[in-house]
C-alpha cells in the first residue's frame, strides 16, 4: 500500500454529505453553568478533585519511530460496538535533534528542533490501561510498514468519531495542520480510523494551527466547530465553523490568557448541555504547561473556572512523568462510575529535552466543578434560576460525606428544608426525599426554582427522573 503522506502534492477534494445531527434537551444541569444559578451565599465554585491512576504512565516512547512524543495530542474514543478503547496520538517520527544527541550529552546542550515530521499513530486497549500498538502495515517509514502509523505529516491532529454522518466513509474525521512544511489547516476522512483520504487544504481558516486542533458537531449551531490556535504576541485559542467539514470560516479569537500564562491549546467537548474546554496554559517563565478548565454555552463566549489552578495538576517532583507538561486528550471517556481524562505527560520543560507518556486522571461523575461551602461549619446556599421540571423525583450529585445537603422547592412549604431528609453521603444521582412521600409530581412540565443548603459539601449537578 502506498504510504499516505500529507504534502503539497495531490491535495484532493472530497464530496461531503451533511450529517443528520439534532440537539437534544439536557435533563442534567451542571452547577458550573452560570445560566442555571440565580444567586449564591457562602459558597464558591471550585474545581473537582482528580485522582491520577496508579498505573501511570500507561505507555511511553518505546518504538523506534516514536522519536519524541512532545505534547502527544491524544484523541481517545471508547468504541461501544467492539468494547475497545482507541487512541490516536501524534509523536514526532522524525526529529534529528533527538536522534543525533546522545542522552549523556543532553545535560550540556539545549534542545533545538529542526526538520521535524509528525505522524499519527494508533493504539488500542480493552480496559483503557494496558495498551497495544498494533503493526498495521499501512504507512511506510525507513523502508518498513511494520508500525502503528496511520498517517505521516499532519501536525496536531484532532480525530473525531462521527457516527451520525450519513456517509459511512466519513465516520472518522481529522482536523489538523497539513504538516510542518505545509503550514495550512486541512481535513481528512476515514471509514475506520485507520485508512485515511488525502487531505483537503482549508487555507481560509488562516491560522498556523501548530497546536492540538480539534473539531466536533455543535447541535446548537447546526455546524461543525473547529478549535485551533492563533499566534500574535501570545498564543490565543481560536474558533472556526463549517457546514461540511471542508469549507471553513476564518478563525477568530475566543480565549486568551496573558503574555506570561498563554493559552496553548484547548480540547473542547459537549456535555450535559454545555461545552467544556480543557485549556492547556503555558507558563512561559517556568516553561511548563498545565491543564485548566473553561466552559461555554455556545463555543464562542468562554469562562475559565478558577484561573491559575489546574484541573489536572502537574507533579511537583522534578523529573516525575508529568512534572513538566500536561496536555489533555481531546475528549474524556465517561463511564457509570468515573470520568476518564487521558493526557499526554512529560517529565521535562516545554522547550527542552523531555520524555513523553500517556497518562490517566479520573473524576467522579459530574465532578468537573461544583459549589463548595466556604466556611465548613456555616451553611451556604445555591438558588437556581427557573428550570423545567421533567420528572417527579429530584436527583443530585454531591460530595456530602463530611457534612450534609438539603433542598427546598421555592414557594412550596411541603418541599422545604425542614421537610427534606438530609443527604450525608457522597452521591451520584442520589434521590432527594421529603417527608410524607412528597415529590415533584405537581410541577412536571413547569419551571421551578430550587434552593440548596450546603454544609461542608460540594454540589456538582442535579437532574430529574420519574
Amino acid at each position: 500500500m502506498k504510504p499516505l503522506i500529507f504534502s503539497l502534492a495531490s491535495i484532493l477534494g472530497i464530496v461531503a454529505v451533511g450529517p443528520l445531527h439534532a440537539a437534544a434537551p439536557s435533563e442534567r444541569h451542571l452547577l458550573l453553568d452560570s445560566r442555571v444559578v440565580e444567586s449564591t451565599e457562602g459558597v464558591a465554585l471550585r474545581l473537582g478533585r482528580v485522582a491520577k491512576h496508579p498505573a501511570n504512565p500507561l505507555f511511553s516512547e518505546d518504538q523506534p519511530w516514536e522519536v519524541r512524543f512532545d505534547n502527544l495530542y491524544a484523541n481517545v474514543v471508547f468504541d461501544e460496538k467492539d468494547r475497545l478503547y482507541r487512541c490516536w496520538y501524534s509523536p514526532f517520527i522524525v526529529d534529528p535533534a533527538v536522534s543525533n544527541t546522545p542522552v549523556a550529552e543532553r545535560a550540556t546542550q539545549r534542545y533545538r528542533p529542526h526538520d521535524r515530521e509528525m505522524g499519527v499513530c494508533y493504539a488500542e486497549s480493552r480496559d483503557g490501561l494496558r495498551w497495544e500498538k498494533p503493526a498495521l502495515g499501512l504507512v511506510g517509514l525507513d523502508g518498513n510498514t511494520r508500525n502503528n502509523l496511520v498517517v505521516r505529516g499532519p501536525h496536531g491532529a484532532g480525530v473525531l468519531f462521527d457516527p451520525l454522518d450519513a456517509d459511512a466513509a466519513r465516520r472518522f474525521k481529522m482536523f489538523c495542520r497539513a504538516g510542518d512544511e505545509v503550514k495550512t489547516m486541512a481535513a481528512a476522512f476515514s471509514p475506520d480510523g485507520l485508512r485515511w483520504t488525502e487531505p483537503k487544504l482549508c487555507p481560509e481558516i488562516n491560522v498556523p494551527g501548530d497546536t492540538h486542533n480539534n473539531a466536533f458537531w455543535s447541535p446548537e449551531a447546526g455546524k461543525y466547530v473547529g478549535i485551533t490556535r492563533l499566534k500574535t504576541d501570545q498564543r490565543l485559542v481560536a474558533r472556526t465553523e463549517s457546514d461540511d467539514f471542508i469549507h471553513w470560516t476564518k478563525a477568530v479569537e475566543v480565549l486568551r490568557g496573558d503574555k506570561l500564562h498563554q493559552s496553548y491549546a484547548m480540547a473542547v467537548f459537549r456535555h450535559a448541555g454545555v461545552y467544556l474546554g480543557l485549556v492547556m496554559m503555558f507558563d512561559t517563565a517556568a516553561d511548563r504547561v498545565a491543564c485548566e478548565l473553561a466552559w461555554s454555552p455556545d463555543t464562542i463566549a468562554w469562562q475559565r473556572i478558577e484561573p491559575g489552578r489546574a484541573l489536572i495538576p502537574n507533579s511537583e517532583k522534578p523529573g516525575d512523568y508529568d512534572w513538566g507538561c500536561v496536555y489533555a486528550a481531546a475528549t474524556p471517556v465517561f463511564t457509570k462510575t468515573e470520568i476518564r481524562l487521558y493526557y499526554g505527560a512529560s517529565n521535562g520543560p516545554h522547550t527542552n529535552w523531555r520524555d513523553g507518556f500517556l497518562a490517566l486522571a479520573t473524576l467522579r461523575p459530574d465532578g468537573f466543578a461544583g459549589y463548595q461551602t466556604i466556611t465548613p461549619k456555616r451553611p451556604g446556599l445555591v438558588t437556581t434560576a427557573p428550570v423545567p421540571c421533567t420528572g417527579k423525583h429530584l436527583r443530585v450529585s454531591a460530595d456530602a460525606a463530611r457534612g450534609k445537603l438539603r433542598v427546598a422547592v421555592l414557594g412550596d412549604e411541603r418541599l422545604g428544608f425542614e421537610a427534606c431528609r438530609s443527604i450525608t453521603a457522597d452521591v451520584t444521582d442520589g434521590v432527594v426525599l421529603w417527608a410524607d412521600g412528597a415529590d415533584l409530581s405537581r410541577y412536571v412540565g413547569q419551571p421551578i426554582r430550587l434552593r440548596f443548603e450546603l454544609s461542608d459539601t460540594q454540589l456538582y449537578a442535579f437532574s430529574f427522573a420519574n
